[in-house]
């Protein structure tokens, strides 16, 4: 398989990941900002901090409302991680790589495209921006349902396989480090009556409410909830499971084996955190050095198979 073809498909799924994470925040935020009185002390601004743009923000806005916060996360062709442009990203990497996948899975991520760009007027209220998340994220579900029913289980596969288990493990990480201002000391007395609202608008920006129910069987409190977001191997984001998920691919990729250790390494760690004898400030440093590590294991998939183009391009005129 050429490097630039693997390099394509794992990215389209990256896009495609990120697209249905911002959909997925950004419609669980709204709920919960409706639903919460005034006085406690989330807004908008928390949204830009776990995507990781706050600074890119403000230098296009002054003022984190809902209206500049929602257009930067989903239109802002000037955002880079916005809904937009992540679909627009992946339509590009799933149209240069058609060989590779059935013919209905550029059907289905061309059509979402389109009815992006067709709806971008409904996001000025927030019932047509409710409406416009939900068609994303159903339409980000069926293309992942179409693959995992009609793709063969090659190098194709694997590749969109580990794009979309790093992706959304990164952000798993980030909507718990969220979990550590609900768990600050400092947090008011009225973030404290609402916090079993907000941990369980935390599972939902991830559909984990049932689940968490069902495999906890106790009522919902943030230790349990990010132990259950952090390490349970049977929850498909949670960031163990992601993390195997990875690792099984990665073991049936020809060069893979100088990442195994790096890959066990990471996946102990996770286990080994104890999120009861860690402070909200050592979490946060905690959840912010598996991020780091993401990005190195990103780092190294990219150096290990998708940056010999040149030697191909020598191949291929052999």
């Amino acid at each position: 398989m050429l490097s630039r073809s693997a390099e394509r498909l794992y990215w389209m799924a990256r896009y495609l990941e990120r697209t249905e994470n911002t959909a997925r925040l950004i419609s669980a935020t709204m709920h919960l900002i409706y639903d919460l009185p005034y006085g406690v002390e989330l807004g908008w601004r928390n949204l830009l901090n776990i995507c990781g743009v706050e600074e890119a923000f403000y230098q296009r806005f002054k003022n984190p409302s809902e209206q500049n916060t929602t257009r930067f996360l989903l239109v802002d062709m000037s955002n880079p991680g916005s809904l937009l442009a992540s679909l627009s990203f992946a339509r590009e990497n799933i149209r240069t790589s058609r060989e590779l996948m059935p013919d209905e899975a550029w059907q289905q991520v061309n059509e979402m495209y389109l009815y992006a760009n067709n709806n971008l007027d409904s996001l000025s209220n927030r019932r047509g921006r409710a409406l416009f998340l939900q068609e994303i994220m159903a339409g980000c579900q069926r293309f992942t349902g179409f693959m995992a029913g009609s793709m063969s289980r090659s190098d194709s596969a694997r590749f969109i396989c580990i794009g979309r288990n790093l992706e959304r493990a990164d952000m798993t990480s980030r909507i718990m480090d969220f979990g550590t201002v609900l768990l600050a000391e400092n947090r008011s007395t009225k973030m404290r009556e609402y916090e079993t609202i907000l941990w369980i608008n935390v599972l939902k920006s991830l559909s984990a409410v049932l689940m968490y129910r069902k495999h906890v069987r106790i009522r919902i409190k943030g230790e349990d909830v990010l132990n259950y977001l952090l390490k349970n191997p049977d929850f498909p984001r949670a960031v163990v499971h992601c993390i195997e998920e990875i690792t099984h691919c990665i073991k049936r990729l020809p060069h893979a084996v100088e990442l195994f250790p790096q890959l066990e390494q990471l996946e102990q760690q996770v286990l080994g955190i104890e999120i009861k004898q860690t402070t909200p400030e050592q979490l946060h440093q905690v959840l912010d050095g598996l991020q780091a590590k993401f990005d190195h294991l990103h780092q190294q998939i990219a150096a290990m198979w998708f940056l010999n183009n040149l030697g191909e391009a020598e191949a291929e005129k052999n």
